[in-house]
């Protein structure tokens, strides 16, 4: 039997932690598998995927920009990938191409589990209306909270969003003028941190030691975390999601369960907060 293999598309691609995570978790579980990075042109990530399925590829995850190319072609679709409208996990079987969207499940995991906060009745504010914030909407909604508000610059997109999801759960929408009350979870789901900024949030919004959550990583603190701390919240940014997504993935291919916590401790700087 040959080993099965997997890789991660990106676009650029050199700075994914996936091929560490996934050698881990195949060691960890005795699975028979290889998994690398592979560069797709930003006009050719179809035929990337196809030419890579020729040479017996099994599966795949996606990362920027081709989420929602991946999602077009796919012929099947889970339920949070057509939620989503994106995908970063597809798995091939013939001429079958499953698409697969397991951030929001990473980030609820990592929120639940990792950190031990609960969701169900809880106030939570989601700042941002693009791609991470509407993947994370069908599971942080089926984690039953008592209200989901979407916050967002450009009010028109989160109204969309909440009338879109407002099926599954207590899901509404504001720009962040007219914010008001106070949250027991703020999950930042904008790209503000990529170029440490600050999404317009007041500290008034926080309720008396909520949980700030921020989607992106780093070896150090994110603005918004730094802010969310001084504002007496407890804080932790995104490397639990995307080692808890990889791991959903990675039983969406191998139908394993790998352990996370052996790859948090090995990915996270000691220094880190």
């Amino acid at each position: 039997m040959s080993t099965d293999k997997y890789v991660v598309i990106g676009n650029p691609v050199a700075h994914s932690k996936s091929p560490d995570i996934h050698a881990q978790f195949a060691a960890d579980t005795a699975q028979d598998m290889r998994y690398e990075r592979l560069l797709a042109p930003l006009d050719g990530f179809a035929e990337t995927v196809r030419d890579f399925i020729r040479e017996g590829g099994r599966g795949a995850n996606v990362t920027l920009p081709f989420k929602l190319e991946a999602h077009a072609l796919a012929t099947q679709l889970s339920e949070r990938a057509r939620a989503a409208g994106a995908v970063n996990t597809l798995k091939f079987d013939g001429d079958d191409i499953f698409g697969d969207n397991t951030d929001g499940v990473g980030l609820v995991t990592d929120i639940e589990h990792n950190a031990g906060i609960a969701l169900r009745g809880k106030r939570i504010l989601l700042l941002g209306a693009g791609g991470a914030a509407r993947g994370a909407l069908l599971p942080l909604l089926q984690a039953k909270p008592a209200e989901l508000m979407i916050a967002n610059r450009t009010v028109a997109k989160a109204l969309d969003l909440a009338w879109e999801f407002q099926m599954h759960g207590p899901v509404s929408a504001s720009d962040y003028d007219e914010l008001d009350g106070v949250y027991d979870i703020v999950i930042n789901a904008t790209s503000a941190s990529i170029s440490a900024a600050l999404p317009p949030i007041a500290a008034s919004r926080f309720a008396k030691g909520a949980f700030a959550y921020d989607m992106m990583y780093a070896a150090e603190p994110t603005v918004f975390m730094q802010f969310a701390q001084k504002n007496g919240c407890v804080v932790r940014d995104g490397l639990g999601m995307l080692i808890e997504q990889a791991a959903e993935a990675f039983f969406v291919w191998r139908g394993v369960r790998a352990q996370t916590a052996p790859v948090f401790a090995a990915l996270r700087p000691p220094s880190a907060t």
